[in-house]
């Protein structure tokens, strides 16, 4: 599994496992644990959640699948913005603790910016962090004017990663947010990486994976992962499809496959407002 260096120098994996639509239908549940623990045996060792995704059952689904597993996986979630005051921050993640079965999360994240001070919030993942419940905090859906806000406390310089939607459809960020993370040396982390199997049907895509017996929600992966410093966190909601995933890691796309990329999916020439699903 090739792998990434967040700032402090731990190293976590490029291609993770996302959870977000999980724990949602009961009838699912068994596969998409069969799914996370054959990631976890394939090396896609990180798994992100939220105590939003599913009102907390996510984490209660991660929590299982771990169980038994848990130094092996590098564990992110979020706290919801108004939740995010010191003292609301440090209880959320309490609570995602306890549904997660474990005693520390390796990366907190605020999931995207309310009206709550980023103060506070720091304040909150401080404490988190003394307390060892927390190793690492980062944000999500955060553009570049908010990480220069972010990064102008003496606090903030210790952000760890921006997670933001990121595919061949939402390529808004390679304007400016990714040459500032990329200046700054912090990792993103692209959520909807394949932008939910919504592109999956267009023919650049299929054409280009027709060519290297390959499956488009690959390609859409390959694509993403071409970056440096660069986490996809697609969701797998079945073993077949984690397989998938993990196989689009080893997939080597060619010159002629990013021109026809960037012909189908054109780069942006001028900023764009950060996009959120």
């Amino acid at each position: 599994m090739r792998k990434t260096a967040l700032p402090s120098g731990d190293m976590i994996p490029v291609l993770g496992q996302g959870t977000w639509g999980m724990a949602e239908k009961p009838r699912n549940r068994a596969d998409e644990i069969a799914a996370l623990r054959l990631g976890l045996d394939l090396d896609m060792t990180l798994i992100d959640t939220a105590e939003m995704y599913a009102d907390g059952a996510a984490e209660e689904l991660v929590g299982e699948a771990i169980d038994g597993r848990r130094d092996e996986v590098v564990l992110v979630s979020k706290v919801l913005p108004h939740n995010a005051t010191r003292h609301g921050t440090i209880a959320a993640c309490e609570r995602s603790l306890r549904r997660l079965g474990t005693d520390r999360i390796d990366l907190y994240l605020l999931h995207w910016r309310g009206p709550i001070p980023l103060a506070e919030t720091l304040e909150g993942f401080d404490a988190l962090m003394r307390a060892g419940k927390i190793r690492h905090w980062g944000v999500s859906n955060f553009d570049v004017a908010d990480m220069e806000e972010l990064i102008a406390p003496s606090g903030g310089a210790d952000v760890a990663t921006d997670q933001v939607l990121y595919n061949l459809t939402r390529r808004g960020i390679e304007y400016d947010l990714l040459p500032w993370c990329g200046e700054h040396k912090l990792p993103l982390m692209a959520y909807s990486p394949i932008e939910q199997g919504r592109l999956l049907d267009h023919p650049a895509l299929r054409i280009i994976a027709e060519h290297h017996n390959a499956t488009p929600a690959q390609v859409a992966l390959a694509w993403v992962l071409r970056q440096e410093r660069l986490v996809a966190i697609p969701k797998a909601g079945t073993p077949h499809h984690a397989r998938e995933n993990r196989t689009a890691l080893d997939l080597v796309l060619t010159q002629d496959d990013f021109v026809a990329l960037d012909r189908a999916f054109p780069p942006p020439d001028k900023p764009r407002p950060l996009e959120m699903i």
